[in-house]
């Protein structure tokens, strides 16, 4: 049975840290014919070391404020890493988020750096390099669409043979690609103008930033980043029905 013929493919997300959920994408993954199994890795819940163990047609991993290799403190760390690695091998579609796209980057052989260059906080735009252009999920994106950023750490080296796809001008590893279908980004598609209005006001402050004019920016570009948002997630889900197909039709 192929997707087009009924199987509904199965979005596996990774959550980190109770302050990063999964925010817009269960609705948009279940919008474009998914469903979206949920692992709260942060409060105890086993990662799978590999897809197969949970029936998962593609993976997703979300953000959260560690860095990752802290696994002393965050024992899931390992076993997400190995997941990484394995969607790589199996050609699973995956993306990684803010921390997500961090632990594929130092999985996979990059570096992450702590505290490193200057902080991203609120709607920020996202410059598109020529390589962006044939990538499945970012070609039909326009230069610097409006993302919503929030992080300190950031990438300082892609894995060995890894395609850069876009920067911003405080970070240039914004998002890159690993083979066909693996994905990190550094900044939240899932983030909204309410999640940006709900940051923590008096540490904004305390870092310089005004609250109010952040979550005005988030509302002024809320639309623009549904529509580019909402579709290049419902991209990741069509690549994993596009590989229960392939499955369906090796067997």
């Amino acid at each position: 049975m192929s997707a087009i013929d009924g199987h509904v493919p199965t979005v596996l997300v990774v959550q980190n840290d109770a302050d990063s959920g999964p925010g817009r994408l269960p609705a948009w993954i279940t919008a474009a014919g998914g469903r979206v199994h949920l692992v709260a890795a942060h409060d105890g819940v086993a990662v799978p070391t590999d897809p197969a163990e949970t029936g998962a047609d593609a993976v997703v991993l979300l953000g959260g404020g560690l860095m990752p290799d802290t696994d002393l403190d965050h024992p899931f760390l390992p076993a997400e890493r190995e997941l990484v690695r394995a969607c790589v091998r199996q050609g699973v579609p995956l993306l990684g988020i803010c921390l997500g796209g961090q632990l594929m980057a130092y999985a996979l052989g990059g570096e992450v750096r702590e505290n490193h260059g200057t902080p991203e906080r609120g709607v920020v735009a996202l410059s598109l390099r020529p390589s962006t252009r044939q990538d499945p999920l970012f070609a039909r994106l326009f230069d610097e669409v409006p993302v919503v950023q929030n992080h300190a750490d950031a990438i300082t080296a892609l894995p060995d043979g890894a395609t850069w796809l876009a920067a911003t001008s405080a970070c240039p590893y914004q998002a890159f690609r690993v083979g066909d279908r693996a994905w990190g980004v550094q900044f939240h598609p899932e983030a909204d103008a309410d999640r940006v209005a709900s940051w923590d006001r008096s540490r904004l402050r305390a870092r310089g930033l005004d609250p109010d004019v952040m979550a005005a920016q988030a509302r002024r570009h809320a639309l623009a980043m549904e529509q580019a948002w909402s579709a290049f997630v419902g991209r990741f889900v069509a690549l994993a029905a596009q590989r229960v197909d392939e499955q369906q039709e090796a067997v």
